[in-house]
């Protein structure tokens, strides 16, 4: 449990720059548009099962579905990886809608802004900003980084409570940019590389979590140096999303030793609950408004719900094999999940 050490915030500063240097101007785009309708999920297991209606609505085939952001319309927007667009998906007409973010554009994580912009990580080196209304991007582009053939692979972004988006890059880095003035500052993470996901208490603090380092980090948003809290099971490995829950405790499901864990920033404290099945493998990780934590896992292909009151979990199969649930997210009592494996996305909506 230590900070960066603070001769790595002088090299930080070498790397830090004012995006505005080439943020390209905004221009709006053209959707290519598909239908879709909504099939029955499995019969879910487990003591809150019946609380949820699951809806499974296909993508399209091939284009890499995954990050979602729900609209608070009652539609969602996702990021097609493989094909370099960002997604819309309206349940009601069953359409979907495919918007080109770019030339070269692989978009990886995708968040909804304070000023309703869609707010993307792009793995071209690059921050994007779609207007929900327009259809306008814009780009804010990195320079080449240091090794990995100059690339961040740029994963999750998030913002504090000032406004400010931080964001990951798993060769090694985490960042931030301001919005309103286009300065963007790039940080070297300890231990490099490994960061992945992100999350903001309610509070506003910044977290990330690291893949390869097997740790968290809460990042001081005035100095800009991480603090490091090391997961305490050696062969938990492969945490890649992280978010908190109403407490501004921080949940994280991990891939080696197939867990869900709670840190407790009070009092330093972890708790570990083992995912159900065999061989789970855990990827992504979502708390929603009812503090319920979600986790994908990738050894049972299925989505879990893990209740703290009951401590229990309820399993939601996938509907085929290899789903990859990659990322969750909700608002209200509709929770969304992106599935890479078989492009499609999943609607689970809470039954009052």
């Amino acid at each position: 449990m230590s900070p960066f050490p603070a001769k790595s915030l002088l090299i930080a500063l070498v790397l830090s720059w004012p995006a505005s240097f080439d943020a390209a101007l905004a221009a709006p785009v053209q959707a290519s548009t598909y239908k879709t309708s909504g099939i029955p999920a499995p019969e879910a297991i487990g003591n809150d099962a019946s609380r949820y209606k699951v809806t499974i609505y296909p993508t399209v085939p091939g284009i890499g579905t995954r990050d979602v952001a729900p609209d608070p319309d009652g539609s969602v927007w996702f990021n097609g990886q493989w094909s370099g667009v960002i997604g819309h998906l309206n349940p009601k007409t069953g359409e979907v809608k495919l918007y080109p973010l770019g030339t070269g554009s692989h978009p990886h994580g995708v968040v909804l802004g304070p000023d309703g912009g869609l707010w993307i990580c792009d793995e071209s080196n690059a921050i994007r900003r779609f207007d929900r209304k327009t259809h306008e991007v814009k780009t804010f582009q990195l320079p080449p980084f240091s090794g990995s053939m100059g690339y961040g692979n740029l994963n999750t972004p998030v913002f504090d409570s000032e406004g400010i988006l931080w964001f990951t890059a798993q060769n090694g880095y985490y960042g931030r940019l301001d919005p309103s003035t286009g300065d963007m500052k790039i940080f070297p993470a300890p231990q490099g590389f490994g960061p992945y996901g992100m999350t903001a208490t309610p509070k506003g603090e910044v977290w990330y979590t690291s893949l390869a380092g097997n740790y968290i980090a809460r990042i001081d948003t005035k100095t800009y140096l991480p603090e490091v809290f090391p997961i305490p099971d050696d062969k938990a490995n492969g945490s890649r999303r992280i978010w908190s829950d109403s407490q501004g405790h921080i949940w994280i499901t991990t891939w080696g030793n197939g867990a869900l864990m709670r840190f407790n920033p009070q009092n330093k404290s972890w708790d570990s609950y083992k995912l159900p099945g065999l061989g789970p493998r855990g990827y992504s990780t979502y708390v929603d408004n009812q503090d319920r934590v979600w986790s994908s896992d990738f050894g049972t292909n299925s989505i879990h719900q893990f209740n703290p009151e009951t401590m229990s979990f309820t399993v939601f199969p996938g509907n085929k094999q290899n789903v990859q649930t990659l990322q969750m997210n909700g608002i209200g009592d509709r929770i969304w999940a992106g599935q890479q494996g078989v492009d499609q996305i999943v609607l689970f909506e809470r039954i009052p």
